[in-house]
């Protein structure tokens, strides 16, 4: 049945509108809802997007998910539309990927913003420690995983090593997000943190390369691999030299423009051209996005553009992080389900260790200054959507089975929980400023 173009753009319209107002009630209900509990906000959008996606009332199902667009969902947009349910839901994916390219938005913004609030002097400072973090965080579940994987569990070698390049991640979007909100981005061990989870998405990047390439039957050569990490150390460090020179151009240029959003706009320019180099040369957007913000860290109009892009942060941040719990299928939980029974034992493996190597990676290092060693652990443990990138390259390349697959996302699941929360009980909170002044001594007469 053949349907006017515009009644297909009343369609797409409408379920554009819908997906946005959704998400945002979802999540900012929610949030709410987690700030009385003095937890941090990003849980209550991974909440949100678990009771609006595929394990919820399915008002928001990314494309490929095993679930489809609620009957009602569709029904209603087929009424206002004056189209069947089946056109509306081929609309629905064939919009998609436009949602998906704001929350795209929302991380580079977010990570551009971690960047710009980083201290420099202190992020050089942590490299050692960072770089060390790092390599532990990812070493340990690698090793621990595949081994465990391959000799307990008797899983082919090839998926095992998968499942084990999986539990490498470390979700910078989500690390960055929570010790934001909990005031440690500043401190040594937030900074850690950070840098770590710089130097452990360029290292992931570096595995899942070696891994398509054995997944993919390629032949499997140590010539891309060492340049992809030249490529790295090489970006890197551009991006630390121009965080010292470039700055003062960037103020220069700014001060000459007359137009309304200046600021707005000059940094989007620089976002953009960090953003598209790291991808040219084989990196991930996002690291290119942190890049822009530490490069634009010593500009004077430092505080305008933080007013700027924080709006951004909180529209569109908040649509990729609830986008990443529409993805979650909480029914692999489900124990009575006999096709679960196999999954849910080896997630408990892959969570365990998941959990023991993040956290062990904070006692890696040697520090002269006091620093809490379990929050750097933790701040490593969300996987997020990194562990759900991997997740789906395995399901495309038919390796993992379904008991493997259920267990991965069960350990990207309960990182990505559990991470947010046990931060909040370890991190004291910040003591409100009439007790501070409260407990000031007073001066003498």
């Amino acid at each position: 049945m053949e349907f006017s173009s515009h009644q297909l753009e009343t369609a797409e319209t409408l379920l554009q509108v819908g997906r946005f107002l959704v998400i945002f009630i979802a999540a900012r209900a929610i949030a709410e809802l987690m700030v009385r509990l003095q937890l941090p906000t990003i849980l209550g959008e991974l909440v949100a997007g678990v009771v609006i996606g595929v394990s919820g009332l399915h008002l928001i199902v990314p494309p490929g998910a095993q679930a489809e667009l609620s009957a009602a969902a569709s029904g209603l947009v087929a009424t206002l539309s004056e189209i069947t349910p089946e056109a509306v839901r081929h609309v629905y994916d064939e919009t998609f990927p436009s949602l998906q390219t704001v929350s795209q938005l929302g991380l580079f913004a977010l990570l551009f913003l971690t960047g710009l609030e980083s201290e420099l002097d202190e992020l050089v400072a942590v490299g050692v420690q960072a770089g060390t973090v790092a390599v532990t965080g990812v070493v340990l579940p690698f090793a621990l995983g595949t081994a465990g994987l391959y000799y307990l569990f008797h899983v082919p070698l090839i998926p095992a090593v998968f499942a084990g390049a999986a539990m490498t991640a470390t979700s910078i979007g989500i690390t960055a997000s929570v010790f934001g909100e909990l005031k440690w981005l500043k401190r040594s061990e937030g900074q850690i943190v950070i840098g770590a989870a710089v130097l452990d998405d360029i290292l992931g990047i570096v595995i899942l390369a070696v891994v398509v390439a054995v997944v993919g039957g390629g032949a499997f050569s140590v010539g891309p691999v060492v340049k992809l990490c030249l490529a790295a150390v090489a970006f890197v460090a551009v991006a630390l030299f121009l965080s010292r020179t470039a700055a003062p151009l960037f103020d220069w240029v700014v001060d000459r423009l007359k137009a309304p959003g200046d600021v707005a706009v000059a940094s989007f320019v620089v976002l953009t051209l960090c953003c598209f180099a790291a991808q040219a040369i084989g990196l991930e957007a996002a690291l290119g996005a942190f890049a822009a913000g530490l490069i634009l860290s010593a500009s004077k109009h430092t505080h305008d553009i933080d007013a700027a892009v924080k709006p951004l942060v909180a529209l569109f941040a908040t649509v990729f992080f609830v986008l990443i719990g529409t993805g979650m299928d909480l029914s692999v939980l489900n124990p009575l389900d006999p096709a679960n029974r196999e999954g849910l034992i080896v997630a408990g493996f892959l969570l365990v260790v998941s959990i023991i190597g993040k956290i062990a990676a904070g006692w890696s290092y040697v520090s002269k200054e006091p620093t809490n060693r379990l929050v750097v652990g933790l701040g490593m443990m969300p996987r997020g959507e990194v562990g759900l990138i991997f997740l789906g390259l395995g399901r495309q390349a038919g390796i993992l089975t379904p008991a493997l697959e259920a267990a991965i996302l069960l350990m990207v699941i309960g990182t990505t929980f559990l991470a947010p929360i046990l931060l909040r009980l370890v991190i004291p909170a910040e003591p409100e400023p009439e007790v501070v002044a409260a407990a000031q001594p007073t001066p003498a007469q």
